[in-house]
């Protein structure tokens, strides 16, 4: 997977993975396939579930609150993934990095290197707070603030607006 400067692709990965849990191995490796990721992957009858822990680590991180927090459980997610980055030229794609071992190619040790990588990218280059959940309760999908701005709060379109009903409701009836 070709990380961009930003970790915006692998991060966009995770967020798919934890807002919308695939119901088997093959809709994971399709979702990395739709984000990107090119390579094949050995298949072991325990990935869905290794996979599922990847995305609960990786949530831990989107939870925090505190940058010193998120920084220290992002840091222990890299050194989980034992991966360094490494120039490759698989595929006929040209040379390009890749963070993760080139040696162990289960889905769940790349995606724990992709994805913890990715992310710390994503959060240095961009901003600390540029990963948390959607503002507007009950919503709980995780939002990967892309923006030039960086004050995306919502995950979507849908939620904004409804952010906003409920806002203007209130006001409403606090003049009434």
């Amino acid at each position: 997977m070709h990380l961009n400067p930003y970790g915006e692709y692998a991060v966009l990965l995770a967020a798919s993975l934890a807002d919308d849990w695939p119901a088997d191995r093959d809709g994971i490796e399709r979702r990395t396939r739709e984000h990107g990721m090119t390579m094949a992957f050995a298949s072991a009858p325990d990935d869905h579930a290794r996979v599922r822990a990847v995305v609960d680590d990786w949530l831990r991180v989107v939870d925090a609150t505190d940058p010193t927090e998120r920084a220290t459980l992002l840091n222990a997610e890299m050194a989980a993934a034992t991966a360094y980055p490494q120039l490759t030229d698989h595929d006929g794609e040209g040379w390009h990095l890749h963070y993760r071992d080139m040696t162990d190619r289960s889905l769940p040790a790349v995606l724990r290197a992709v994805i913890s990588v990715g992310t710390a990218l994503h959060l240095t280059t961009r901003g600390m707070h540029r990963l948390h959940r959607c503002e507007s309760a009950p919503c709980t999908a995780v939002v990967v603030d892309v923006t030039r701005n960086g004050r995306q709060r919502y995950c979507s379109v849908r939620c904004a607006n409804r952010a906003a009903v409920r806002r203007h409701r209130e006001r409403q009836d606090a003049a009434v």
